[in-house]
């Protein structure tokens, strides 16, 4: 999937199942072998690693949307900026967290994920 349109494709699909709850399709859209790299702790995890976050991520905030989604491709992969509005779980506080994410793609999934978060802002957030 080296075209753009693929790209593009594999970019929406991704953000869209992550917004919709749908672990089955984002862990899809990874690689076995995906790296998955956080800025704010450094390390590495796996496909099924980030599914397990995901799927705790999705308990505590049952309510998500992405926006102000803009995306970049490069060659061989994509860069999406984006604002992710967050309705914690207690349904009182949104909390707005800025992202970027930079994925390299090999044939039609994602093979590395690189993911910079506002850490301001997460910080809010955890502490909710």
């Amino acid at each position: 999937m080296g075209d753009d349109n693929g790209i593009r494709a594999l970019a929406k699909r991704f953000f869209d199942a992550i917004e919709t709850g749908d672990a089955d399709t984002v862990r899809d859209c990874y690689a076995p072998h995906v790296e998955i790299w956080h800025n704010t702790d450094g390390k590495i995890s796996t496909r099924e690693d980030n599914v397990r976050t995901l799927q705790n991520f999705i308990a505590r905030v049952p309510q998500r949307r992405y926006e102000n989604r803009r995306i970049h491709l490069f060659d061989g992969g994509f860069v999406q900026q984006h604002d992710l509005h967050c309705i914690l779980a207690d349904h009182h506080h949104e909390v707005v967290v800025a992202a970027c994410l930079v994925c390299r793609v090999e044939n039609g999934t994602i093979v590395r994920l690189d993911e910079y978060f506002d850490s301001a802002r997460l910080a809010d957030f955890r502490a909710r």
